[in-house]
């Protein structure tokens, strides 16, 4: 899809990923040192649901997040489709 297409939903669903990766990677470095806190694994377990399920919509409606086997991608290969989620 090319980048005139992709509306406020594209960048709406980037922007949720993006706070929710940013909320993630800070609950992995305190829980580095503070494995036992049980309310912060779990809000990093249900941060990770919501990453799912938030990356699966963004990747059937736009294309693969992330390369290598780690994302599907559809036909025609999708790699090809700028922006890539990382340049916007």
């Amino acid at each position: 899809m090319a980048p005139e297409q992709r509306g406020k939903e594209y960048y709406a669903l980037l922007q949720r990923l993006q706070e929710i990766d940013f909320v993630l990677v800070e609950l992995n470095l305190y829980l580095d040192t503070h494995p036992t806190d049980m309310n912060a694994i779990e809000q990093f377990n249900q941060l990770t649901e919501k990453r799912w399920a938030l990356a699966n919509e963004y990747e059937k409606l736009y294309g693969p997040l992330q390369g290598f086997g780690r994302s599907y991608s559809g036909y025609p290969w999708q790699w090809n489709d700028e922006p890539w989620p990382w340049q916007v």
